[in-house]
């Protein structure tokens, strides 16, 4: 997949970047080599690869997956510019 200078100018734009014509070229060059790139990775064949889904073989240790309110609600309320009743107190911005 090859880019062109209508497709680098057009992806500027949506990144609100402003180039030159000079860096149209050069770009639309540089990412063209990218996706080219990219498109060789396609023809690695991966059919009798298992899934990796860490490089170490390691098992996380597990916790009781229990509910809790972390028990440190008075700590968390003074890090707050006011609270009542236990709780977060903010503007109304609904009327």
């Amino acid at each position: 997949m090859a880019l062109d200078k209508t497709a680098i100018t057009k992806i500027a734009k949506l990144a609100h970047i402003e180039l030159s014509d000079a860096e149209k070229d050069h770009y639309a060059s540089e990412l063209s080599g990218i996706l080219k790139w990219i498109e060789m990775l396609g023809e690695v064949k991966t059919d009798n690869v298992p899934q990796l889904t860490s490089v170490s073989n390691t098992t996380l240790p597990w916790r009781p997956d229990e509910i809790t309110d972390g028990h440190c609600r008075d700590a968390v309320l003074a890090n707050a510019p006011a609270s009542e009743y236990g709780c977060f107190v903010v503007p109304k911005v609904i009327e």
